[in-house]
């Protein structure tokens, strides 16, 4: 066995006509994120949008169609949906997801940043359930084995002309530097190495130990610049690696070759290739198959070299129905997931929703910032920091984007059960804390606004968000008031650089003008002290000040059992400059409407229904 990699089937490889082609189907899915099923526990209704069972049956399909397949998986599968918490608290006694991938016949998987959610103990625990191998090249750990860097599988193929052949298949897979950062309590049990050194010393072992082709699993999003030691996503350099043969991207949970990707100097969104090398990015959420096919031809000498390939990426959506098999094989798991979603925690007076996060309404995200601000405040009594005022920072993680129209948190008023807190507060992380001056604060607000579209006057219908931000990069911090110039433009990139320009006008903290020399401690969470992308400034390097940190959701959820009976109808804590004559265009979902009057009221703003888009967003004009 050679040093990382897991076991080579075959040794001695068969003898074989020269001049063969081969054709290698590669498919893989990326960021299942535990879409096992076609259900979205958050409104408890059936969502057919994507899925493990439904990927399932197109795997099928294409095994019934291509010679010669291979299934790879990119990364972030044990988390993400009620069934990931519910599989973690029970994973010895079987994992459902490694259960359905084993089924599938699986042949191996990278391991995500979000596959740590809920500690080394677990994530082992589901690799030792798994019949394929968990790789991750650039990670190490302290005091226990490391999972492989690499396999090379030894497996026989058919060639176009029905002969048979040996292909040894190299794969490798790739994780962020980030997820020791974002990863707060494993960060002394675990490091993870930059992705393209690691690669510049993997990928020659491996062709040295005999791999004709090396596959990257690179849990890393696609960005058309060339990345810096410890990038975080740098799938495109990986492409100008010498011997890398075809790369799965992920992380990102965009789609890839895709027509809504831009094509740039390393990038070609239509040919599917990254610095040349066939890659592709399936989606989340099993909204996607990725498929490259690669065609090997044997050269005179015995050896294999790439001819030709081609990319793709398949919608699954609706037209696929799930596998019967990873349905009754799941269906426990489900039962137990839905009856552990019915316990009751409080009471709500309102309707909690996030459909108009980003002109300023957000019962959600305001639930969030109190209940992180109450933890805090009593996490520093007795500590130096105690007389400090407490402020909190949280970003809506359910607001449409790439998840959809019907992404977006909603929970009636009356009875709050646990699944409702799962729909208000969806990732595993953790509650810090920080100290920081006023200037921090404007600086963290101005990062915020980049979010926006820079809003010509006197123009309708301009769209109000800058596509390439995501919702939860837009914190909102509860106790201050500000308003945003639309009219200027975005205060920083998508990196954290600054741009020299600023939006926030009228910065106040009760009530007076805030001061750069004024001193508060803010409420955050785990992913934005990692110090990376566009807080990166603000974090890097600094430590929370509290001795404990447990998960946010749970925070939440004793704040609810405290309150019992919540009343959640925020102010708006920040406002849009006036504009007149200027109207922007937002996408929200369709359930919304029922709330436009009374949020249009609530705020102060002029809102009307423009219309609807082809991906099912209702449309809304809000006039400046």
């Amino acid at each position: 066995m050679p040093d990382g990699s897991g076991e080579i089937e075959l040794s001695v490889p068969p003898s074989a006509p020269l001049h063969q082609t081969v054709v290698l189907r590669i498919l893989a899915t990326t960021d299942m994120h535990m879409k096992l099923l076609p259900h979205d526990y958050h409104s408890g209704r059936t969502c057919t949008r994507g899925s493990l069972a439904q990927v399932a049956s197109l795997v099928d399909q294409h095994r019934r169609k291509a010679r010669n397949t291979l299934l790879l998986d990119n990364g972030d599968f044990l988390q993400g949906t009620p069934l990931g918490d519910q599989a973690a608290l029970t994973v010895g006694k079987g994992h459902p997801a490694i259960a359905a991938m084993n089924l599938m016949g699986y042949d191996a998987a990278a391991i995500g940043n979000h596959d740590f959610a809920f500690g080394l103990d677990v994530l082992q625990c589901a690799a030792r359930q798994a019949r394929f191998p968990f790789l991750a090249a650039n990670l190490r750990i302290k005091g226990r084995p490391d999972f492989p860097r690499y396999t090379i599988l030894a497996r026989r193929v058919l060639s176009e002309t029905g002969e048979p052949a040996l292909l040894n298949i190299g794969l490798v897979g790739f994780l962020p530097p980030q997820t020791r950062a974002w990863n707060t309590d494993l960060s002394r049990q675990i490091r993870c190495d930059d992705i393209l050194a690691v690669a510049r010393r993997i990928v020659p072992r491996m062709r040295a130990e005999g791999a004709d082709l090396v596959i990257a699993l690179a849990h890393s999003g696609i960005s058309p610049h060339p990345g810096s030691g410890g990038a975080e996503n740098v799938a495109a350099d990986l492409g100008r690696l010498e011997g890398i043969d075809a790369i799965v991207a992920g992380h990102t949970h965009e789609v890839f070759p895709g027509e809504g990707e831009a094509s740039g100097s390393f990038v070609d969104a239509i040919g599917g290739t990254l610095s040349g090398t066939p890659a592709v990015m399936p989606g989340f959420g099993g909204s996607h198959l990725g498929v490259i096919d690669l065609s090997l031809v044997r050269g005179a000498s015995g050896e294999w070299r790439l001819a030709g390939a081609t990319s793709r990426c398949e919608s699954v959506g609706n037209r696929l129905s799930p596998a019967p098999a990873i349905l009754r094989l799941v269906a426990s798991s489900h039962r137990t997931t839905l009856s552990r979603l019915a316990t009751r925690i409080g009471t709500s007076q309102q309707r909690i929703s996030s459909y108009f996060s980003l002109v300023g309404f957000d019962p959600a995200l305001s639930l969030v910032n109190m209940a992180q601000r109450w933890f805090v405040r009593k996490a520093l009594q007795g500590t130096a920091a105690q007389g400090l005022p407490v402020l909190s920072a949280a970003a809506p993680f359910r607001a449409g984007g790439r998840g959809g129209p019907f992404h977006y948190t909603d929970v009636p008023a009356g009875r709050l059960h646990l699944g409702n807190l799962t729909d208000i507060y969806s990732f595993a992380n953790r509650i810090c804390a920080l100290q920081v001056n006023g200037a921090d604060l404007r600086s963290w607000l101005e990062r915020s606004a980049s979010l926006f579209n820079r809003i010509d006057a006197g123009s309708p219908d301009q769209p109000l968000i800058d596509p390439r931000f995501a919702a939860y990069q837009f914190d909102v911090i509860e106790g201050l008031r500000w308003r945003i110039d639309l009219s200027q433009p975005a205060g920083h990139a998508l990196d954290g650089s600054a741009t020299g320009s600023s939006r926030v006008r009228d910065l106040t903290w009760r009530g007076r003008p805030l001061n750069d020399e004024d001193r508060f401690v803010l409420a955050t969470n785990s992913y934005r002290m990692a110090g990376w992308g566009l807080f990166a400034s603000l974090t890097a390097g600094k430590a929370s000040i509290m001795r404990s940190a447990p998960q946010t959701r749970d925070v939440i959820r004793n704040y609810l059992r405290q309150r019992r009976h919540l009343s959640v109808d925020p102010d708006p804590a920040w406002r849009f400059v006036p504009m007149p004559g200027t109207s922007v265009t937002l996408e929200t979902g369709p359930a919304a409407l029922s709330l436009l009057s009374r949020v249009a009221a609530r705020c102060d703003l002029d809102l009307e229904h423009a219309g609807r888009t082809d991906a099912g967003f209702a449309l809304l004009r809000v006039h400046l």
